[in-house]
């Protein structure tokens, strides 16, 4: 007896992929080929997506997945991807100007002069977004300021899995987890902003049916289904922006912490609420975004991580390379004690918005061993978590009982040891990685009828972890 599938249709930066996940969370088969952004014939510094290009891989992908299941077997398809990129299209969903990239340089300085059309720190506190120049309501403003005859004949702006959503089933919608990252919605509301719109001279049809993740966008077309090799007229379900996916498939509940750990650190929760917002948050990495179930939200906080390793890394540890290095270097560290001979590290590395540096290295002698910077930069990041924290469970009115840990910064023993000390909570730490595919998969297989939720569908996928347990209250929660 053949086993159901959902094919899940991801568009990273690196990377697009087709993967096929079955009804108990197993990855049955998968696809990737390389993604990479093209530049504008505008301007050589300026970066775009080939809609046209990612679809063909897109096919590529389920092409040779396809290979290895029978079409009777897939029930549903769905599609995510990173957020806040988009285009302007026709009535027909043709694109009226490429797909500007989150990587463009373009729209800095529409971040930087927002202040013509709304007040930064109001936006911000009532959309929950961030300042980031990438932000989609940047877009709008670069689209209106250099190129205002695509707004006037634009029937829609899409988002990106909105764009290939129209691709497969010929309908116009808005992926709700999109909407969330775009900073042109009301946090409370969760809807597009009538205020920040008419600020920016648009109007609130310009963005199709919003649909919530695991609702049925429609069917897939005949045409398309041929291009990927997949049955016609089976449920295109709604999924979105990657993030929320992620969170969703660590097997995070309401109120419970999520750390994505690599070069960035991004501690985010599922909360049910989104309060005490402030200016101040957002210039520290604040953003909140809308959780994949309607009425909950993502509040979220991120810093300079692993990139602080690197650099020490680098400059005190240059006669070794790859995995033998950061043996070395955690070695070093667990053989100084968390006492770090003194040494201090602030692993603020970053220019501010002031243009001012923070970072610093102190307490050092002629006898400290490099080990203790390593080792006081990991205690300094694990006390930069612990603070983040308590600030994101003021926000969301909910305290945590536990971490879930994800990404490459898991991988390392010690770090994990004092972060479970630092917080006096224990961390999860994900044994499966492919978490914004199977989150995304739950929400298909429910909109699919598979599951009568996406909350069994995740149940059923039986999320396993390995549990760091703290070994000492060393913060007096």
């Amino acid at each position: 007896m053949t086993q159901d599938v959902v094919v899940v249709l991801d568009c990273g930066a690196t990377n697009v992929r087709a993967i096929a996940v079955d009804t108990k969370g197993r990855i049955v088969a998968q696809s990737a080929t390389a993604n990479t952004t093209e530049t504008a014939f505008e301007h050589p510094d300026w970066h775009e997506w080939s809609f046209e290009g990612i679809f063909n891989k897109f096919c590529q992908c389920s092409l040779e997945v396809m290979t290895h299941l029978q079409p009777e077997q897939v029930k549903a398809i769905t599609v995510t991807t990173f957020g806040v990129d988009g285009t302007l299209v026709d009535a027909s969903g043709q694109l009226l100007y490429p797909v500007i990239s989150w990587k463009c340089p373009r729209t800095a300085e529409s971040q930087q002069n927002i202040k013509k059309y709304l007040d930064p720190e109001r936006l911000a506190v009532n959309s929950g977004v961030g300042h980031f120049s990438f932000n989609t309501i940047n877009k709008l403003i670069w689209l209106r300021e250099n190129r205002p005859e695509l707004l006037q004949d634009a029937h829609a702006w899409l988002f990106i899995s909105s764009l290939f959503n129209q691709k497969l089933t010929g309908q116009l919608t808005t992926d709700a987890t999109m909407a969330g990252t775009a900073q042109l919605t009301d946090l409370q509301s969760q809807d597009f902003s009538d205020d920040i719109l008419k600020a920016l001279g648009l109007e609130k049809s310009l963005f199709p049916r919003m649909v919530r993740a695991g609702e049925l966008v429609g069917e897939l077309l005949a045409d398309v289904a041929k291009m990927l090799g997949l049955p016609a007229g089976i449920p295109v379900v709604s999924a979105g922006h990657d993030t929320q996916f992620a969170v969703y498939g660590s097997g995070a509940d309401e109120g419970q912490p999520v750390l994505s750990s690599g070069t960035w650190e991004i501690l985010m929760a599922r909360a049910p609420e989104a309060n005490n917002l402030s200016s101040e948050l957002f210039e520290h990495g604040f953003t909140c975004e809308w959780d994949a179930y309607q009425g909950l939200y993502n509040p979220g906080i991120q810093w300079l991580a692993s990139g602080v390793l690197e650099w020490i890394g680098h400059q005190f540890y240059g006669e070794v390379s790859g995995a033998e290095k950061y043996q070395r270097m955690i070695s070093e560290a667990e053989a100084v004690g968390e006492l770090c001979q003194g040494v201090r590290v602030n692993p603020a590395f970053l220019i501010d918005s002031r243009g001012e540096a923070a970072g610093a290295v102190e307490g050092l002698t002629i006898t400290t061993k490099r080990g203790a910077i390593y080792r006081a930069a990991l205690q300094a990041l694990a006390e930069k978590l612990k603070s983040s924290l308590q600030r994101l469970e003021a926000i969301g009115g909910f305290q945590s009982q536990e971490l879930i840990l994800v990404g490459g910064g898991s991988k390392n023993a010690l770090w994990n040891q004092i972060k479970a000390n630092a917080l006096n909570l224990p961390i999860k730490i994900l044994k499966e990685s492919e978490t914004t595919v199977l989150g995304a998969a739950m929400f298909a297989m429910a909109g699919a009828g598979l599951y009568d939720s996406p909350a069994l569908a995740r149940e059923a996928f039986g999320i396993e972890y390995e549990v760091i347990t703290p070994i000492k209250n060393k913060s007096g929660r």
